[in-house]
């Protein structure tokens, strides 16, 4: 059965290339041994100059990204760098199951054979040792370790105060803004269909789901993939096929090595995002996400509590069991 999916997923994939336009196709620079990285956008031309010097300095060597008809000066600023390939659509996001048709596509063209990293332009990726080893370093050990996916939980990142207290400025460090998060606060279960953990909690279900906390958004992500084309993403990347992809854990704060995405959402241009998505009603069961934003953002939210931690390295993110280096030394 779940073969039968993957084999629709990727069927589905080829039809949706026709919504894509190449902007600026750079991909004949892809060597065999590029790290690349793909994303889908809109409207983040404040988030670039960080996120691509944030990657380029993990050992990120391209840039594979489709815009979503941005309008804010996202593509143009994509389009000047060297190391980027660009694709545009003015397609539906929703249609295309929020652009997982989109990279599965272009995936399954470009990164076969490579290690491919999936994020979206506020997540920022943090592995044992990314203080002084690349992302070569941790992609060769899992070559020689024969394993094929990498995973990470999605860490909510935020301020001390309201969103919109201390401003973001262009080209910032994102987590000078909002260093903060929740320790603890986490619920996980296994999804016995795809055999991934479920993880859900954190300040987004204390702040905008306690009244729903089966709706929270889901933080358990498989970022990172030996890509190969008969593989596909399931839903964002939470989950992917073959099933065995999703086998990153023994057991949660288990043996496997994981790390995890800090996630900048909450600055203050969080606002305007919620509102604009809601107006475009391009996400998951009708925006309700963005409906439970949008009514907790007029109270003005401070999501800091005082069980908050402020975020120092990946070896504490370790010893309070959000990641693991494994049997990585």
């Amino acid at each position: 059965m779940l073969r039968l999916a993957r084999k629709r997923w990727r069927i589905r994939a080829f039809r949706k290339r026709r919504e894509l336009r190449a902007v600026v196709d750079r991909t004949n620079q892809i060597a065999p041994d590029h790290i690349l990285l793909f994303s889908t956008l809109r409207n983040e031309r404040i988030r670039l100059p960080y996120f691509l010097r944030y990657y380029r300095n993990q050992g990120v060597n391209h840039f594979i990204i489709v815009d979503n008809d941005s309008d804010d000066g996202s593509r143009e600023y994509l389009q000047a760098q060297p190391d980027v390939s660009l694709w545009t659509t003015k397609h539906s996001y929703k249609r295309a199951r929020f652009g997982v048709d989109w990279l599965n596509y272009l995936q399954n063209k470009y990164a076969h054979g490579h290690w491919a990293l999936i994020v979206d332009p506020d997540e920022f990726f943090v592995y044992p040792f990314c203080d002084t080893r690349p992302l070569r370093a941790l992609t060769d050990w899992l070559d020689a370790s024969s394993i094929k996916s990498f995973s990470a939980m999605l860490l909510d990142m935020y301020p001390k105060g309201p969103f919109d207290a201390a401003p973001y400025a262009e080209g910032q460090d994102p987590f000078e803004v909002a260093p903060y998060f929740d320790s603890g606060n986490y619920i996980i279960h296994r999804n016995k269909k795809f055999g991934n953990l479920w993880i859900q909690g954190g300040p987004r279900l204390r702040m905008f789901f306690q009244d729903l906390p089966e709706r929270a958004p889901a933080l358990n992500k498989i970022p990172l993939v030996k890509w190969d084309r008969d593989y596909a993403y399931v839903s964002s990347t939470h989950m992917l096929l073959p099933r065995g992809l999703n086998q990153v854990y023994d057991e949660w704060g288990g043996e496997k090595a994981s790390g995890c995405l800090l996630h900048a959402k909450f600055l203050d241009t969080f606002a305007h995002k919620a509102e604009e998505e809601m107006e475009r009603r391009q996400h998951y069961a009708n925006s309700h996400e963005y409906r439970a934003y949008r009514a907790g953002i007029s109270t003005q939210p401070d999501l800091w509590c005082k069980w908050s931690e402020k975020y120092i390295n990946w070896r504490q993110l370790e010893i309070l069991g959000l990641m693991s280096k494994g049997n990585w030394a």
